[in-house]
């Protein structure tokens, strides 16, 4: 007798998932601090708008909880966070100890429940990730927290419980990748000594916290490039392909997480690097198969405008969505609407922040401190 059988339909990659929450609209760290300007609800807005962003691929953040913040955290400093945020106010006895209260992290209304919940977007991604797949949250990359105190507008480091989440859930080998302006030393402190665990920084040379110098070494692989002022697009082509692609490779890690803080594209206040966010984009687009976990992260980023645009064309990358050459009027809107108080005149919106989400390519000779920089990583990486 023969035997029919239907042949089974091959399994769907799922699609990716975009981790956010309402929390971000309207929270603000003051009217004078560099995050006043709105960020997540701006990329939220926008990726709705351009029908990038139906339902089922939203997933909205918990806050994370007090025992899973303990990964990192002392269960004195995350106290002493709780108690400011409910006071709102600290003692000078907790400012000198946890960093709160500072110009740099001030006391504000949501002080814990927003970077709690920063923070418990990525340790869900983790868990999300245990079979596979994309996890987009641009409200995570708080890079700089460290265990007992809050640092450079980080009051916990969601990356470092990423990563705690994602070996939980499978992952052996992780590599993280940080293409922000400034050096992730929050993370650095973490896994500096973790040979399982592949850091890779590009960053401002001289730029605060002024950590992650070229020829530092831990007992782990700690891979740092400070880059100079006025990088461009064309050397951050060549540290893509020349060192990130092939370390990465190399390292075969079951997970990437990519801090992409948008800090480091000329429109940013707090940089002097000169990158499109096509550059961006790229480094989005070349890690997103090499591992079968991809977590993406948002960071710095504190023009409101750009940090919008590059963060919205991040979700368009990895759902191989087509950036349009110009955006709908109700793109345009949302852009249009936003403010930004204390701009200078170099930060003035200009016609293609409001019409456009790519930028012009930034192109230029590259600089000999890259070349540099990168051929002495290249040999100890790969030295024999």
């Amino acid at each position: 007798m023969t035997r029919f059988t239907h042949a089974q339909p091959a399994p769907t990659t799922p699609k990716p998932k975009f981790i956010g929450a309402e929390i971000y609209r309207g929270s603000t760290y003051g009217t004078w601090h560099p995050l006043r300007v709105p960020r997540v609800s701006t990329v939220m807005d926008l990726t709705r708008a351009l029908g990038w962003l139906p339902a089922a691929q939203l997933i909205t953040s918990p806050r994370a909880k007090l025992a899973a913040l303990t990964g990192f955290h002392t269960s004195g400093y995350l106290a002493a966070l709780q108690a400011a945020e409910a006071a709102q106010s600290v003692t000078d006895d907790i400012r000198a100890r946890h960093g709160l209260g500072t110009p740099s992290n001030p006391v504000f209304t949501e002080m814990f429940r927003r970077p709690a919940t920063a923070a418990g977007g990525s340790l869900l991604a983790g868990e999300l990730l245990r079979h596979g797949g994309i996890i987009y949250s641009p409200a995570g990359g708080t890079h700089h927290g460290l265990p007992d105190r809050a640092n450079g507008f980080c009051y916990l480091n969601d990356p470092v419980l990423a990563i705690q989440s994602l070996r939980r859930n499978g992952a052996q080998r992780v590599a993280y990748i940080d293409i922000d302006a400034h050096h992730p030393d929050g993370v650095e402190h973490a896994f500096a000594h973790d040979p399982d665990t592949l850091l890779m920084s590009t960053h401002e040379v001289n730029r605060w916290p002024r950590t992650g110098a070229l020829h530092d070494q831990g007992a782990g692989q700690v891979f740092n490039l400070p880059v100079p002022a006025g990088m461009h697009d064309d050397d951050m082509a060549l540290i893509l392909n020349e060192l990130i692609l092939p370390a990465v490779t190399a390292f075969r890690p079951d997970a990437i997480v990519l801090q992409c803080g948008a800090d480091a594209v000329t429109e940013d206040p707090q940089s002097r690097l000169c990158l499109s966010n096509n550059a961006h984009w790229a480094v989005v687009a070349a890690l997103r198969n090499i591992a079968p976990r991809y977590l993406v992260l948002g960071g710095g980023g504190y023009n409101p405008w750009s940090v919008g645009r590059l963060w919205s064309g991040v979700w368009a990358i990895l759902n191989d969505n087509e950036i349009p050459d110009h955006l709908p009027a109700e793109g345009q809107s949302i852009l249009r609407a936003l403010h930004w108080d204390g701009m200078t005149k170099r930060h003035q919106p200009q016609d293609h922040w409001i019409n456009k989400l790519r930028d012009t390519p930034r192109h230029g000779t590259i600089h000999d401190e890259v070349r540099a920089g990168v051929a002495h990583l290249k040999n100890r990486i790969f030295r024999a």
